[in-house]
């Protein structure tokens, strides 16, 4: 009862800022809302007459505060849900707030270590460099002379954001049960999306760990830097890491002055982003351009690994088949693609989902090839896809909104480029060593080896069996016990025909590898 009541009150201060920005036009989709709406334009503010739906929105966002901005963030991502107008001016959204004091994060960094600043930093400065919602950076000097970038997190923003996604709960939860017409949207894996997101933006040794992993993916990449992380000045609520300094990567003309090169920088970040998604798929989520610079090497640098996401290898497999097939014009091979997957039930009909594609893709192969945008076909697809009850795929929304930022960067640099032909050399190796003839070969080799790697297992289990029946004190008669030897007896043949098999199967392949060379 008093979640209730403290949900619904804070419901009403939502409720009266989203109607004095003019932004409850979500609503238009839930039955029963047309009067509620009609008379909330009586109270919106004038100012918001000038400006669009995804503007007012992310304005009201901004006045509601930090866990709704990370909602607007998470929101930019569902163009399914909003439509791409909004989702676009969501991605907009500034994440930047007024710093709290320097003497404030001195203690924080002092409460969190449990010892004096002056004992790991030797300079630290008290103006904050950035202030988002949830954290604030500054710099300093390490006691070992080392230039870092400390981020720390901002005091009690923790039970803020508790107190919120308790909200976005409940509500995602009331949407389910009242609205089935919105059920495929996911209303409550949208919240737990958001939930996971600020749990481990809560804990910045969750960051940490994203940056180490990226710099590791990375090793050896003269093209592409990651900081290194400082885990002696690292805990919950402080981040350390080495300070990048270098040119934001939007500015042409400072890149141009500096003697940087355009076209390299972007295959450069093309090459990076693929290697990113399909080579180690695991790609930092956040890439406008406030999060990358270029060194004075020409290496493309980034920061900020709140936000990353992960792709399993079948989902790249998917996401490559159905890129080729859309570039190369083979619309059955999308929808194939997209039923094998599961994405789209087998009940609807594969030729009209071919149609579908088909719609998607033509116009997009009709037009310069600088001008075709594959962040934007993929949010076509899951607007076009709602009809044939695909359901919500949240690492490809996330994938969808950093090709959207990426591409958005490059043309700002080049827009005569298209970033991702730069990438087709590696994009066309990687088919062929991942999904090419020879690739499904190693993978059925692969299949069944791990069929034969079961086999000893499952004798230890049956050896295991008999022992457990003798320490039970299972009394067993000597028939019974003939009887169990003559069954075991029969299963060996059947347990060694694999290993056969496979002897065989590996012989013919390898035969059929030669001969084709």
């Amino acid at each position: 009862m008093f979640r209730s009541f403290r949900n619904i009150t804070r419901l009403i201060v939502i409720g009266l800022t989203l109607v004095r920005n003019d932004a409850l036009f979500p609503l238009d989709r839930v039955s029963g809302t047309g009067p509620l709406l009609r008379a909330s334009r009586l109270l919106r503010r004038a100012s918001t007459d000038r400006l669009r739906r995804g503007e007012r929105l992310a304005a009201a966002f901004t006045e509601l505060g930090p866990s709704f901005i990370k909602l607007g963030q998470v929101l930019s991502t569902r163009a399914d849900l909003l439509g791409d107008d909004v989702a676009e001016d969501l991605t907009r959204l500034q994440d930047r707030l007024s710093p709290f004091p320097g003497a404030q994060a001195r203690a924080l960094i002092e409460g969190e270590f449990g010892r004096p600043l002056d004992e790991m930093f030797a300079t630290f400065e008290d103006n904050a460099i950035a202030a988002a919602s949830i954290a604030q950076v500054h710099f300093a000097l390490t006691t070992d002379g080392r230039d870092v970038a400390v981020k720390v997190l901002r005091p009690g923003i923790g039970r803020a954001f508790a107190r919120d996604l308790d909200l976005f709960r409940w509500l995602a939860n009331l949407i389910e049960r009242t609205q089935p017409s919105l059920r495929r949207l996911k209303p409550v894996e949208v919240v737990a999306t958001l939930a996971d997101s600020v749990q481990f933006e809560m804990d910045l040794r969750f960051e940490a760990a994203a940056a180490s992993e990226l710099r590791e993916n990375f090793a050896g990449d003269p093209t592409f830097r990651v900081p290194q992380i400082d885990w002696l000045r690292t805990g919950q609520t402080v981040l350390t890491t080495e300070r990048l300094a270098g040119i934001r990567v939007d500015d042409r003309e400072a890149l141009l002055a500096a003697g940087h090169s355009i076209p390299e920088l972007l295959k450069n970040a093309a090459a990076a982003f693929f290697n990113q998604v399909f080579r180690d798929g695991f790609f930092h989520a956040d890439l406008h351009p406030g999060n990358m610079f270029v060194d004075s090497e020409g290496r493309l640098a980034v920061i900020d690994f709140g936000i990353m996401g992960r792709l399993d290898r079948q989902t790249r497999y998917y996401l490559a088949d159905m890129l080729i097939g859309f570039l190369t014009g083979d619309y059955r091979r999308v929808a194939e693609v997209h039923f094998d997957a599961g994405y789209v039930p087998r009940r609807s009909s594969i030729d009209a989902f071919t149609q579908a594609c088909r719609s998607i893709g033509e116009p997009i192969l009709e037009r310069p090839l600088h001008e075709i945008s594959l962040g934007r076909l993929l949010a076509q697809l899951f607007q076009v896809t709602e009809q044939f009850e695909m359901e919500t795929q949240p690492q490809l929304l996330l994938l969808q909104k950093t090709m959207v930022l990426v591409e958005g960067v490059g043309r700002r640099l080049d827009p005569t480029i298209n970033i991702w032909s730069l990438a087709r050399p590696l994009i066309e190796q990687w088919m062929r060593d991942n999904r090419g003839p020879e690739a499904q070969v190693r993978q059925r080799i692969d299949s069944l080896l791990d069929v034969l790697d079961r086999v000893p297992p499952l004798l230890r289990g049956l050896d295991r069996m008999i022992g457990d029946w003798s320490r039970e004190g299972v009394v067993m008669h000597a028939e019974s016990l003939a009887t169990q030897a003559a069954h075991r007896a029969r299963l060996l043949p059947l347990l060694v025909i694999p290993l056969w098999l496979g002897g065989i199967a590996l012989a013919v392949i390898a035969w059929m590898m030669w001969a084709g060379h």
